[in-house]
Formats: structure tokens, sequence, C-alpha cells
């Protein structure tokens, strides 16, 4: 499991670094590493550096401090350099020193030519020659937007951007974007992820993200969030052993659909099918046509006739009226884990009295997108998301799984997982039905419902991209994706195997 740090955790441990590495050595390290990036940029784009011209946007402080140094080891390779200075008396001294030193230019980015959106001459100049820019305007302690002339800069670009630590422009610790912003292809970063770079929308300003090692091993405190890879996914999910058998393995209740919405009980309980539950049992007014999907689920047409389940899926399409609020009341009461979707989160709004039926010390999933988190708490999750679902998930005492292109999943204890997706194909009507019954697995398997939630997003996402045939791939729908579940899941079991 990656980590994610804040800006002010990554300062701390900085500050404990330079008690040993002096400063100036630190800052040439991490410089080094972006050279090293732009140069494969380069030799990407146009064969190799020698000969070619990079161009450097320059902001105050450090992180500037940073470009300029790695426009000094590029021009010691032989591109031409040039650093736009938007702050030229507060350059970084020694960063701009070595780059002079060096054979590179400095040029405001500001002069008495500046034409009508107040770039200069000169600065204008250097982005026409450029043939990759690296952005160090603003670094991690950055707010807001990028300033008109900077902006402008950055609208003028049309070749490659390699970023110093992230994308100027974009909010830090939120990921918010709220103004002009650099586009970055690669960002490289220091120590660790920093919020932005797994966050909407921030994350898609950054590119592909380069962590770089500069020493800030065992410097650093916890991660503020946490983000899954294949072989943590893989190496937990559940499979049978030689002692299992259906019972064991864990038996999945999925009550959904309804005559206006079939679709939602086939989706929901094919996923928990795909997923290897030990058994599936359906219970709903469609029961027919789930066992006609899929003839392995015991259905029945009532929660009450449904037998013994060791968790729940309840909502997926099972209406908001009289007798969607019953299911909902009856599982809620039935004391097992629950992960609550779609019309449960509309009911749980709107019927206060539903909270009361829940065993406070029986695991709950609640599963909304932006506008059913609205609902539930009466105003939207705002640009700091984290935040917020941490505080709902802490209020309901359960995990809250916030639905996006880049999903949260917060316990009630202030963990949050991070499943951040490099498409758009979950975008589609039914795939949450699908991640219900896959969350709803793994509660049965008996999974830490927040770790269940986070197994289920990353293979989810996964599928949706195999459907795709690889972002961006082709259109897909949710039955694409219940269908590439099983790739998914033998894709990170080899991982998670490795």
């Amino acid at each position: 499991m990656l980590g994610v740090w804040t800006p002010e955790q990554i300062r701390a441990a900085e500050d404990r670094l330079f008690t040993r590495v002096p400063e100036p050595q630190v800052m040439r390290r991490a410089a080094y590493a972006v050279a090293v990036h732009t140069a494969q940029v380069l030799e990407e784009r146009t064969g190799g550096v020698a000969g070619r011209h990079v161009t450097l946007l320059v902001g105050a402080g450090n992180n500037g401090g940073d470009a300029l140094w790695a426009g000094h080891f590029l021009r010691r390779r032989g591109a031409g350099v040039t650093a736009v200075l938007l702050a030229p008396e507060k350059a970084h001294p020694a960063g701009l020193a070595a780059l002079r030193r060096s054979g590179g230019r400095a040029v405001p980015a500001q002069d008495e030519h500046a034409d009508t959106a107040g770039v200069g001459a000169q600065a204008a100049g250097a982005l026409d020659r450029a043939d990759v820019v690296v952005d160090g305007i603003v670094g991690l302690s950055a707010r807001g937007g990028l300033r008109p002339v900077a902006a402008e800069l950055a609208r003028r670009i049309d070749v490659p951007v390699v970023s110093v630590d992230l994308p100027s422009g974009v909010d830090p610790l939120t990921g918010a974007v709220e103004g002009a912003a650099i586009d970055a292809d690669v960002t490289v970063t220091f120590g660790g992820y920093k919020p932005a770079h797994v966050l909407t929308p921030a994350a898609a300003h950054c590119g592909r993200t380069e962590v770089v090692d500069i020493g800030l091993d065992g410097h650093l405190d916890d991660p503020e969030l946490h983000l899954l890879e294949a072989a943590d996914v893989g190496a937990n999910w559940p499979v049978p052993g030689p002692e299992d058998n259906k019972y064991t393995q864990g038996i999945v209740g999925i009550a959904a659909g309804s005559a206006r919405f079939p679709g939602a009980a086939v989706l929901a309980a094919g996923a928990a099918v795909q997923a290897k539950a030990g058994m599936v049992r359906y219970a709903g007014p469609v029961a027919d046509l789930v066992r006609s999907h899929w003839p392995e689920v015991v259905a029945t047409g009532s929660v009450g006739d449904a037998g013994r389940v060791q968790a729940w899926v309840v909502g997926p399409g099972i209406g908001t009226g009289a007798s969607g609020r019953d299911v909902l009341a009856g599982i809620l009461e039935d004391g097992h884990p629950v992960c609550a979707d779609a019309d449960s989160i509309t009911l749980l709004s709107s019927d206060p009295t539903l909270w009361d039926a829940r065993d406070p010390d029986t695991p709950l999933v609640l599963t909304p997108h932006e506008g059913e988190f609205a609902r539930l708490v009466r105003e939207k999750p705002g640009p700091d998301r984290v935040a917020k679902a941490r505080e709902v998930a802490e209020r309901f005492n359960a995990v809250l799984l916030l639905k996006g292109n880049t999903t949260l999943i917060a316990a009630p204890d202030g963990r949050v997982l991070v499943n951040h997706s490099p498409h758009a194909w979950l975008a589609t009507a039914g795939s949450g039905d699908v991640l219900s019954g896959l969350i709803g697995a793994l509660l049965a398997a008996g999974i830490d419902p927040w770790l269940a939630c986070g197994y289920a997003a990353y293979v989810h996402t996964l599928a949706a991209e195999i459907a795709a045939g690889g972002a961006p791939g082709a259109p897909t729908g949710a039955s694409g994706v219940l269908r590439a579940v099983p790739e998914a899941i033998r894709r990170v079991r080899a991982c998670g195997r490795s």
C-alpha cells in the first residue's frame, strides 16, 4: 500500500532530514531527478538532448530553485536552456548562479517589449523555441490558480511539460483547481505522493507522476491517505483453499431490482458470483430473471425467505417507496454487515427513523455518488472531498465510499483510501450495481469493510479498463464491466503471487 502525505508532513520530514544532510545537497538531488526525467521526455520526443531547447518557467523560492538547478544539469548535457523568471528579484540565488555558470540564460517574464497579454518579448521567444518546458512556478505552499502572466505563459505552451513537485495552479492539499493551471505530461515529486497527485481534478493535470527518493524515508509520519496497488489486492482477494466449501467462502444476500429496474438485480448478483462468493442468495421481485442469468444464485421472492447470509447488499433498483423501505429496514435489523447503495441511500436520507433499525456495532458501507451524498447530508462534498468524506464516515459510524473519477473510501476512524481511475468508463448506468455486488462478496468473506471497498473499487476500475480494451479504448457498458471482472481478479492475483 502506497502512502500519500500532506505538504505539511513533507515539509516536517524535510526539516528533520536537513538536520543530517545540508539543504542545498537535497535540492541538487531533487533537481537532478527533474533533469533526468526531462531528458527522457526530450529523447522520446526529439531523439536526443544535445542541441534541443529547454524553457524553465521559474517562480520564487525552492520550487523555482529546483527548476534552475535542473536547467544547470540539462545545460551540461548540451541542451540550450532559458529560464523565464516570473519574479526576478526573488529567484533562487544559488540555482540562478548555477544555471548561468553552465551557460544558461535567464530572461524576465515581463519587459519593456511586453505584448498586450503582459508577456515579455524574450519570454515569448523562449517558449517559441522550446522543445520541452519545465514548470517551476509555484510549489507546495501555493493556493489558487495561476496569476495572469503565469496563466498566459501556460496557455502558450504547445510542447511537453515536466512539473516540479506538482503542476502549478492546483491545490496541493485538496486537489482543487480554481483557475488556470499547468497541464503536465510528467510530474516529478519528492519523497512521496501528495494529495494533488491522486485527487480529482488536480490529478488530471499531473500526467504521469514519478516519485523520487530524496532521503525522506524514516522521517515521514504516518500517511494522510493510502493507495492500493495490484499486489495488495491480489494477495488479499479471497480464494478457496483445500478445506473450504461454499459456506466458508461467504454467503452474500442481494436485495435489489424491481419491475422498473430489473437489471440492477442481475448486475449486482452477477458481480457477487464473479467475485467468487461461496454462495449468492437473491431476495426480490425479479428472482426468475436473476436465476435465468445466473443459475447458481439461490433466488427467492423476499428477504424473509432468503435464508442464512453473512452480508447483505441492498438498494440497487429497489425503489424509494414503502416496499423498498420495508426491505431496507428488515436488512438493517438482520444484524449482518450491509452495503447500502443507490435507493437505500435515498431512503436513509428521507427517513431518519431507518437509522434506528441498525445495530451501531454492525458494519455498514454507504456508497453514494455526489448527488446521493448531497441528499444524505444536505450539502455537496465541496472542494475538500477528503475532509468531508471523513466527517460523514464518522457521523454515521460507517465506511463511506464516495464515488467519482477519484473514489474516496473513508473509515469512521479517519483512514482514507483513494482509488483514482485513469478513465471515465465507469460513468455509466449500472456500474455502481456491479461495484456493490463486489463489495458484498468481500464483506461476506470477512474482509475488513474499509479494505473490502478498496479492493472492490480497484478491481472494478481494472475491469472497466479491460472491457474498454485499455484506456482510452472503446465505449463499454456495465455488462461489459461485469464480464471483465474474472480477468481483473486474475490479473491482480498474479501480481499478488509475484
